[in-house]
């Protein structure tokens, strides 16, 4: 039942009427924090269309670092609304740190929420969003050039050994 599914919205996002705007909807939603990725999508229009590569990665960088600075502002309006602020290793790094960090807002599962305390910090918004854009579009060049260039044979290879 849910590989059917997947198939069949993999077969809808790689429609060319739709692929694009797709694309960019889900590489919005898949960087705010619900559990959502933007690969697939992503994947299945590139596979579907090798001609779009670079619009592609140029869309789903776009919305995904848009979806980036609404977890920044959510965590810069959190703190307003919050008078105590609550001290951790993770506040203490990005202060430290700074802007550069958004370089790892491409991480599954920390990327998000690293963009949240990032407004939360109140770290500087243009240095964070260009970061975040840096580092979401690294992600998904190297990610789709791992989807075209790998041979056939070895996905399966992996698939095989994963399951």
């Amino acid at each position: 039942m849910i590989p059917d599914a997947i198939a069949w919205l993999l077969h809808l996002l790689a429609a060319p009427e739709v692929g694009l705007s797709s694309v960019f909807i889900v590489s919005f939603i898949a960087a705010t924090l619900l559990p959502l990725g933007s690969e697939p999508a992503v994947f299945a229009v590139v596979k579907a269309n090798t001609a779009l590569f670079w619009p592609v990665i140029l869309v789903a960088t776009l919305g995904n670092t848009l979806g980036g600075g609404v977890d920044y502002w959510m965590g810069y309006r959190a703190k307003a609304a919050f008078a105590k602020e609550r001290e951790s290793r993770w506040f203490r790094w990005l202060a430290r740190h700074g802007a550069k960090t958004m370089l790892l807002s491409w991480l599954p599962g920390v990327g998000d929420p690293l963009c949240t305390l990032a407004g939360w910090l109140r770290l500087p918004f243009w240095p964070s969003i260009a970061y975040m854009a840096l580092g979401k579009l690294l992600r998904y060049l190297a990610m789709t050039g791992l989807l075209l260039y790998v041979p056939d044979g070895a996905w399966r290879a992996i698939a095989h050994l994963l399951g």
